[in-house]
């Protein structure tokens, strides 16, 4: 079984910066890549920013020059720093895990810009 633990969410004033957190965690035997999805109500689960085992990275062209995403391959945790952060930066954020067999996603975590 496999778990994914998020963290780092909540309001945040336009400008702003923000740090998510994903640990992965149980019967993982390899990992392909991790990433960052964001959904708002009504509208299609969108990519943020992936990383691959490899370290190579891709960006949603919205968020590219203002976020970071990072991985620590021995914590199997990674990580998204959101700078600059914009009010239509607000959805929810969903952690997603690619084992090559089978994809895993977080509970989500909500991440409000708002003044």
């Amino acid at each position: 079984q496999v778990q994914l633990v998020e963290s780092g969410g909540g309001l945040v004033q336009p400008g702003g910066s923000l740090r998510l957190s994903c640990a992965a965690s149980g019967s993982i035997f390899g990992i392909n890549a991790m990433g960052w999805y964001r959904q708002a109500p009504g509208k299609q689960r969108e990519l943020v920013a992936r990383i691959t085992s490899g370290g190579s990275t891709n960006y949603a062209d919205s968020v590219k020059g203002r976020f970071t995403i990072s991985r620590d391959n021995a914590k199997n945790t990674v990580y998204l720093q959101m700078n600059s952060l914009k009010p239509e930066d607000t959805d929810v954020y969903y952690c997603n895990l690619d084992v090559y067999w089978r994809i895993y996603w977080g509970q989500g975590t909500q991440v409000t810009v708002s003044s």
